[in-house]
């Protein structure tokens, strides 16, 4: 059975990028568009997947995205 992992990309206002938290060791991702996050999960996932957990089938890795919104009422 293929293992699932999860990536969120949680929004850091302070800074106007996207941070990562993942259960992917080594996985550490910072971007300023979620499209191009989805593409550094793409890219650096396999790799680790691969040197950290030995891990060379697919897996599903499921992605959201948090960011808080404050706004004021009309």
């Amino acid at each position: 059975m293929a293992r699932t992992f999860y990536v969120k990309a949680i929004w850091a206002p302070e800074a106007e990028v996207w941070c990562s938290e993942s259960d992917i060791p080594g996985l550490v991702l910072q971007s300023e568009t979620l499209e191009e996050f989805e593409d550094l999960i793409r890219h650096f996932a396999p790799d680790l997947l691969a040197s950290n957990l030995n891990i060379h089938e697919a897996v599903t890795i499921r992605f959201d995205a948090s960011r808080q919104l404050d706004v004021a009422a009309a």
